[in-house]
């Protein structure tokens, strides 16, 4: 069976999820990157569409309610999702989608597209988790706990994935990376 062009990225919140795929979309113009909504706050560094579009609560809840999207989800009081549109058009354009989502939406996604590509990044221990979280968000998120809590359930569903990489040098865990993706290319 072929696969589908399309590949997800999950993890836990701060296991470099992100940084995988902005790293894989430099190095592949073949890749085209989703760009899911959201209802957070803009975090330092972040512009509109880079890496998230922010709308309110309110205009997520109607394009939720139009059925706009692949996979949503409230992660810690907030709204994320993927638009349906991204994934035809990538197709459209010759292109491989490679998106991060929760783990709940990379099921989701697995439902529509079962032939797709499925990468779990796992952190080195919950110990450099919690480091790593608390120097991003230093102390303004208010729910460590709450994430940590999660993540302990979510590295527990890795299994379900196609592969899983352990995030514990990042040049040499984006190497196995870069590998996955270089036969999910070769294969479209």
């Amino acid at each position: 069976m072929k696969k589908t062009p399309l590949v997800i990225v999950s993890a836990p919140s701060g296991a470099g999820k992100s940084s995988f795929c902005r790293r894989a979309v430099e190095e592949f113009s073949i890749l085209s990157e989703a760009v899911s909504y959201t209802t957070r706050a803009m975090r330092p560094g972040e512009q509109e569409g880079d890496p998230y579009h922010h709308v309110t609560k309110e205009e997520f809840l109607r394009l939720r309610s139009e059925d706009y999207f692949i996979e949503w989800a409230e992660v810690y009081g907030n709204f994320y999702g993927t638009p349906k549109v991204q994934v035809e058009q990538a197709k459209n354009d010759g292109k491989v989608l490679i998106t991060d989502v929760d783990v709940q939406g990379a099921f989701s996604f697995k439902k529509l597209y079962p032939q797709g590509t499925y990468i779990f990044i796992l952190p080195p221990s919950v110990d450099e988790l919690r480091r790593r979280l608390e120097k991003r968000d230093q102390g303004k998120t208010g729910n460590l706990e709450q994430r940590l809590q999660a993540a302990h359930k979510e590295i527990q569903l890795a299994v379900e994935f196609d592969f899983q990489i352990v995030n514990d040098d990042f040049d040499k865990a984006f190497a196995q990376f870069k590998k996955i993706i270089e036969d999910v290319i070769k294969n479209v």
